[in-house]
């Protein structure tokens, strides 16, 4: 209020050197949500004296200024500053696009946060580069160079972006990390999100957005493999109210590989606009384009008829001849949020990403024991169009003394997916093959291919399209008792589905419940547990010509969490079992389905493990993520009884994770830091196409290093990656022969940031 007592609308609040901003009500009331921790609060209103006052923040509480009074430009004003520390690695909170408005450590489920600090500080710039090695269990499988697949509690983890599902068989294009705030991984299935999907989890990538303050940064990186890459971060307001607000990032990056004739090349741009319309109301409009000119997808692969590593590093399928892979993604995204009040909000979500893909594969048509191979290139261009829908309720009611937090919603969503992959030509011939050991490239045998582009995707594709539409409603309230000490969470969403696979038509519908409840046993310690579903529409055919039901997971799963030095470390342990049912193995009956035209939808599996975590920072300048998880996935139910026991691919045993990160506070080095971390792999199951030659992967071990320097505004950061020079690999068999992918030798990169 001003110095009368009468209130101040649109008057700006911030906390000093955080993201942390908004703008009082026509009443002259505000809401912010920081982490807990010391601040220091700046409130600004036209033709006054800036106001700046210390604040404190606990957990587990409510801070309650009241009648701050703000007095005209000719009084004078003493400020008073007290400084706090922002916990860079510690996230207390979910984005908005998760839709959980409930602190981290009183949700009933293990979700961990990658935030933007760990992003810089190990200077990762994709999805590939890395990042699992942050989150307990999550495992990357080889796959091809324009997306990432990752892996969690026995399957893959679907990819959100901003709270929509972006995930296809073949995609998206990986995040380039430039544009990225933070990510979200959420552990089993998540039903306040969706439920078409597989039980073992999902990953939210939170895209950059304006903050208010008006900052910058640029970003020159060098690096091995001929790595050169600019990145700009400019943030601010265009007007002098600071109701509408920007951020613009920029990134070009040329890369080669160590494997011959492979380069990644791109460039990313991602504007966003938001205007504050009044202070309970707000609209946001982001874009963001990808580029990627890359050498031949698949090229990454290396085969041989002997078992892994049989080849040096630098070997490649590729030729530099073949035409390079040219992707170009875009994706516009609006969010409306309005505030009825203090405890009751609504989001508006909408998205539209179109991807453009023009490239082709290379694979092995046939390998002898001598290294003989006919390498074939098929083509792959594909379009991908999705668009999304999203309206949900945040709100906060008591009866009596119950708590409740209420979240309603409704999810709509359609993908179209559109591949050729039709057109095949063979680069080599059988009278002049292709050697694995003594290769030779620029000029195969069989000349290059020269497909045809010039009839419309769609008529060349024939039937290779898949379609999938979806809606979704969901209700989920968060009763709290006792002081909200203790909080039970019961949820039902119905949803359903209705895809085109390859030409076969199908539809699903399913309600999957979510129980959850978490017990606060003091301000630092939660426990809690939770069983939440999932379901997945399956193609096949039933004996009598019935279609099968959908795939449903379960998740059982108990959890304790507990805060370290006063909420600067935090900590979860999590223990889990996830069942499949329904999953269609083949009709042995081979009088009626000699054919193998029919399925049984008798088969399950399992995966059950333990998962722990601690990220956070235990004393001045040392920051620390370590991770251990324990996971075994198997079949459990089959037609075939010798197959029950058989491992699932695309996991490890035993995984643990590190990574220490201390800069020196005092003295002549400050702002000088050192950085380590390592990863292991025991008992890593293969990726295997149900080949019958298996042969196990070796443990994995991976150190990396780094050091870094800040001075004002100024960060030097090197790091060294695969310090021991290991030969590091992930693979299967295929057909009678082996594949696997390699990470890169002992390479290094220097960052150099100007932040102003």
């Amino acid at each position: 209020m001003d110095s009368i007592g009468n209130p101040l609308a649109n008057t700006s609040i911030s906390l000093i050197g955080t993201d942390y901003a908004t703008i009082s009500s026509n009443n002259g009331y505000f809401y912010l949500k920081p982490d807990a921790g010391n601040y220091t609060m700046s409130i600004h209103a036209v033709g006054k004296k800036k106001k700046i006052i210390p604040v404190s923040v606990t957990n587990n509480d409510t801070t309650k200024l009241q009648s701050i009074r703000i007095t005209e430009r000719n009084h004078k004003l003493n400020a008073v500053t007290v400084s706090g520390y922002r916990e860079n690695y510690n996230a207390k909170q979910t984005s908005n696009s998760l839709r959980l408005l409930t602190p981290l450590n009183k949700v009933p489920q293990n979700i961990q946060v990658i935030t933007a600090a760990v992003l810089e500080d190990r200077q990762i710039t994709s999805m590939k580069d890395g990042i699992i090695r942050d989150v307990s269990g999550a495992t990357r499988l080889g796959h091809w160079d324009d997306y990432t697949r990752i892996n969690m509690r026995g399957a893959r983890a679907s990819e959100f972006r901003n709270g929509f599902n972006f995930t296809s068989n073949w995609g998206p294009l990986t995040a380039d990390m430039s544009m990225v705030e933070r990510i979200e991984f959420v552990k089993g299935p998540a039903g306040f999100m969706m439920s078409n999907g597989e039980p073992g989890g999902m990953f939210n990538i939170v895209t950059k957005k304006p903050t208010g303050h008006t900052k910058g940064s640029a970003n020159l990186t060098f690096g091995s493999f001929n790595l050169y890459r600019a990145a700009l971060d400019l943030d601010g307001h265009l007007d002098k109210d600071n109701r509408l607000q920007y951020r613009l990032n920029m990134m070009g990056q040329a890369k080669e590989s160590f494997q011959k004739y492979k380069y990644d090349n791109r460039y990313t741009i991602h504007p966003v606009l938001k205007y504050i319309i009044d202070p309970q109301t707000d609209l946001t409009i982001e874009y963001s384009l990808q580029h990627a000119k890359i050498s031949n997808i698949s090229s990454s692969y290396i085969f041989s008829a002997k078992g892994y590593g049989d080849l040096d590093r630098d070997f490649t399928l590729g030729d530099p001849g073949v035409e390079p892979t040219e992707i170009t993604n875009q994706s516009l995204f609006l969010y409306l949020h309005h505030y009825f009040n203090k405890n009751w909000k609504l989001s508006v979500h909408a998205a539209y990403m179109h991807a453009d893909k023009v490239g082709s594969n290379i694979w092995p048509a046939s390998l002898d024991s001598a290294g003989n191979m006919i390498r074939t290139l098929s083509i792959a261009d594909a379009v991908s169009d999705y668009k999304f829908g999203q309206v949900f309720l945040n709100g906060k009611l008591q009866t009596g003394s119950i708590q409740h937090k209420i979240l309603f919603g409704l999810d709509m969503g359609s993908k179209k997916n559109t591949y050729d992959w039709n057109q095949t030509h063979a680069l080599d011939t059988k009278a002049d093959p292709f050697n694995i050991y003594h290769p030779e490239y620029g000029n195969p045998s069989n000349g290059y291919a020269d497909f045809d582009r010039e009839t419309r995707l769609d008529v060349r594709a024939q039937g290779n399209k898949l379609n999938q539409s979806y809606s979704g409603i969901y209700l989920q309230d968060q009763l709290g008792f006792w002081n909200n000490k203790v909080r039970l969470t019961l949820a039902g969403r119905y949803t359903h589905v209705n895809q085109s696979s390859y030409g076969t038509d199908f539809s699903a519908s399913k309600i999957t419940p979510r129980v959850g409840l978490s017990v606060s046993i003091d301000k630092n310690t939660s426990i809690y547990a939770l069983i939440d579903q999932s379901f997945i529409p399956q193609t096949g055919l039933l004996r009598g010509n019935k279609l099968p039901d959908p795939e449903t997971g379960t998740d059982y799963e108990i959890g304790l969490k507990k805060s370290w030095f006063e909420g600067r470390l935090q900590s979860s342990l999590s223990v889990y079992r996830i069942y499949k049912n329904g999953l269609l193995v083949s009709d042995p009956d081979t009088t009626n389905n000699a054919n193998h035209r029919y399925s049984l939808q008798i088969g399950q599996s399992k995966s059950e493990g333990i998962e722990l975590d601690v990220r956070g920072r235990i004393t001045d300048g040392l920051n620390a993520v370590v991770n251990y998880a324990y996971t075994n996935s198997e079949i459990t139910k089959d037609v075939d009884k010798n197959k029950v026991g058989d491992p699932l691919p695309g996991f490890a045993k035993h995984i643990l994770n590190g990574w220490l990160t201390y800069k020196i506070q005092n003295g002549a080095a400050k702002g000088l830091g050192f950085s380590t971390g390592a990863t292991y792999k025991a008992d890593r199951s293969t990726w295997s196409w149900n080949s019958k030659n298996q042969m196990s992967l070796p443990d994995y071990f991976r150190l990396d290093a780094g050091v870094f320097y800040d001075y004002k505004k100024f960060r030097v950061n090197l790091s060294i990656r695969n310090v021991l020079d290991d030969y590091l690999y992930v693979g299967a068999p295929y057909g009678d022969f082996y594949y696997w992918q390699m990470e890169a030798p002992r390479n290094f990169r220097i960052g150099i940031t100007y932040n102003f």
